[in-house]
């Protein structure tokens, strides 16, 4: 159902800035000539008083003007446009002040609802995709198992049954990861966490947590997925440990991952968070953790950016 904004008249946006200026401009000349033809005989300090009244009382109507035609529809239209950047489904706007307003608010809606309907396409193929994957994949790896026992193959034979094992592996994983990276607006990744709660997943690396207080606005499962990729990113890497730090300076959230391995080299730097890239194609690498990484953190207002560093990789995310 498409969403509208309410047609109702309002004074262009031109009209209510030249209405407000040409007021300011004449209001003090008005306040004179009123004074000086309705109360000739007031002293100067009670016509003054007169017109600092009248002033006032102008300036508040006008203020009152400015906020219901301008700041309150800007105010509505920015709390509209943080419930679709959440996924949610925002209302139409019942004031939109100008027409000016009231065309921009239509067109956040019409926006929004094509992104919406684009990335609901974008899950459910994945989910169509990957269900429908399932079922030979899982016949390709049984009747590959019952290969592999088999001790009368020839050397290329089973060379060639191992070659098949590592790629349905692989598809799995690329199935697996396709399914994480359209599912990484969910909701369920939207909330606060502080690092310190987190469990990082790590198998044979060592992992070093400081600034465990900082609290994060992500799931504990959206902040486990992020520093999981970034964990196993290294330890695929050969690194032996992370490290990994929050810190809250001003009013945002920033995390630091950094690893002893031997780091991203300078020409593939631009190249680390893009889909498929991957150097270690050949040992089962996919190439899509830090794209998996970047995409649901742009979703949830954060960002991931590559840092200079002396030795490893460093990896800095802010919130």
């Amino acid at each position: 159902m498409r969403r509208t904004v309410k047609t109702k008249w309002r004074p262009p946006l031109m009209l209510v800035l030249g209405g407000s200026l040409l007021a300011v401009l004449v209001l003090p000349v008005f306040g004179l000539v009123m004074v000086a033809g309705l109360a000739p005989g007031l002293s100067g300090g009670q016509a003054l008083v007169l017109v600092a009244v009248v002033s006032l009382a102008a300036t508040l109507v006008l203020g009152w003007l400015l906020w219901r035609l301008i700041l309150r529809p800007v105010r509505g239209l920015a709390e509209r446009a943080e419930v679709i950047r959440s996924g949610g489904v925002a209302a139409p706007m019942e004031h939109f002040g100008t027409p000016e307003i009231g065309d921009l608010g239509q067109t956040v809606l019409e926006m929004a609802e094509v992104l919406q309907a684009r990335e609901l396409a974008v899950r459910s193929y994945s989910d169509h995709v990957s269900h429908e994957f399932k079922t030979p994949l899982t016949a390709i790896r049984g009747a590959a198992e019952l290969l592999e026992a088999d001790d009368s193959l020839s050397h290329e034979a089973a060379g060639l049954v191992s070659t098949i094992v590592r790629a349905e592996a692989r598809l799995e994983r690329l199935l697996e990861a396709a399914r994480v990276i359209a599912a990484a607006r969910n909701p369920m990744h939207h909330g606060a966490v502080t690092l310190g709660s987190v469990d990082v997943p790590a198998s044979g690396i060592q992992v070093e947590v400081l600034g465990g207080e900082v609290v994060f606005p992500l799931s504990a499962e959206g902040l486990g997925i992020v520093l999981g990729h970034l964990v196993a990113n290294a330890e695929s890497a050969g690194a032996s440990r992370v490290s990994i730090v929050g810190a809250a300076p001003g009013h945002g959230a920033v995390l630091t991952v950094t690893d002893d391995g031997p780091g991203i080299s300078p020409g593939n730097r631009d190249r680390c968070f893009e889909p498929f890239f991957t150097t270690r194609r050949d040992a089962g690498g996919t190439g899509m953790g830090l794209a998996i990484v970047q995409t649901l953190l742009l979703a949830h207002g954060g960002a991931i950016s590559l840092e200079q560093s002396e030795s490893g990789a460093r990896f800095r995310i802010v919130f």
